[in-house]
């Protein structure tokens, strides 16, 4: 148990997990990762990050990084309130004033649309 009571000195290479198996989603100027890993006992959790790339006024390139923890204690609940949620949006979508899934709202079908060429506070 060499360097366990003083975490302070533990190095880079010294780590207390192991990456196993990396998932990346790009969306837009967001990237999304989903990192499997295992700790020193070989307990694996998951690590969901969120990468936005930003642009400063003089042209820099910065990211900004928010990152959640999932532990395996947790893994099922965290499933059934995800799957939930996305259930609850895909009810909520093109009702109430919400918008539709499609990311420019609902196709229109030209067939069926009048050109009168005034333009609706909703087509804006």
């Amino acid at each position: 148990m060499e360097g366990d009571s003083n975490q302070s000195n533990w190095g880079r290479n010294d780590r207390r997990e192991e990456d196993v198996h990396t998932i990346a989603v790009k969306a837009g100027k967001r990237t999304y990762f989903f990192d499997i890993r295992a700790t020193r006992a070989k307990d694996l959790y998951l690590t969901i990050t969120e990468s936005k790339r930003q642009t400063n006024a003089s042209g820099e390139v910065s990211y900004s990084k928010h990152k959640l923890f999932l532990y395996k204690e947790d893994f099922e609940k965290f499933h059934d309130g995800l799957r939930d949620s996305l259930e609850k949006i895909g009810e909520l979508q093109g009702t109430d004033g919400f918008q539709s899934g499609e990311p420019n709202g609902p196709a229109r079908n030209p067939e069926n649309q009048e050109d009168s060429g005034d333009v609706r506070f909703e087509d804006l």
